[in-house]
């Protein structure tokens, strides 16, 4: 039993249409149910969306298409939404010979299939990033963002370097509810945007850059010694993990 099923049976108890014994043993024979699947390689957690709002997430790595699409096959039999990052063409292939209209979202190297109804968030997430080499992680939060039911607006290629782009897009920024900042190299444009707005921002630094940037690790560091107040840092390339922290802000 998800969200939206709960919430249809209070409602039909609430109108008449349900007596309350009968909602009663349906809520505990759901509560009866096994909260995962077992697929002896893998552990279905089904009860996800239940405590957090949203299904299990299918990390890619690491796993073989095969895997991916068994776990996916379960997710989708339960009518819940799926996502699947760093996910790969061959697992792609994979995941469509049992959902056919699952999406490949190529930058961002995810694959989707929207299926049950996600409560939506109250505004906007808009995902910043400062160059285009940043697109992939960028994208990543947007879509996540987007399948966790929220309104995105994408601001991309606004980095420090021409600051003047990004100036002319602050109305944009002001009227976002949370805003997500994507950037590689010195990692400079979090603190850029934290200090022109009041909106909470997500750092994502990238592995985007030269050789002193140590894959990532030097814009890590700029964005957690941000002097602009506001600024909550994810780990390297973590675009996921950004849009979830933006998504239960947007969903309070």
């Amino acid at each position: 039993m998800n969200h939206e099923d709960l919430q249809r049976l209070l409602t039909d108890v609430k109108g008449g249409a349900l007596e309350t014994q009968h909602a009663a043993e349906r809520i505990l024979e759901a509560l009866r149910a096994a909260p995962f699947e077992d697929l002896g390689f893998a552990r279905v957690d089904t009860h996800r969306e239940v405590r957090q709002g949203f299904p299990e997430v299918i990390l890619g790595l690491g796993k073989a298409p095969a895997q991916i699409a068994a776990i996916a096959e379960r997710i989708i039999a339960r009518g819940q939404t799926l996502l699947v990052s760093r996910a790969t063409r061959d697992a792609f292939d994979a995941v469509r010979t049992i959902a056919p209209a699952c999406e490949y979202h190529e930058h961002a190297r995810m694959i989707t299939l929207k299926q049950a109804a996600v409560p939506k968030g109250v505004g906007t997430v808009l995902v910043a990033c400062a160059g285009t080499s940043d697109l992939p992680i960028a994208e990543e939060a947007a879509i996540t963002a987007d399948v966790m039911g929220n309104a995105v607006d994408r601001l991309y290629d606004v980095g420090v370097a021409g600051i003047h782009r990004l100036l002319q897009e602050r109305t944009r920024l002001e009227s976002a509810r949370v805003v997500i900042v994507v950037a590689g190299m010195e990692g400079a444009l979090p603190s850029v945007i934290a200090g022109l707005i009041q909106t909470p921002v997500i750092a994502v630094p990238t592995s985007v850059g030269y050789g002193a940037s140590f894959g990532g690790l030097a814009a890590l560091l700029g964005m957690l010694n941000s002097c602009a107040n506001g600024v909550a840092v994810v780990n390297i390339d973590n675009g996921f993990g950004a849009a979830c922290m933006a998504s239960a802000i947007n969903h309070l």
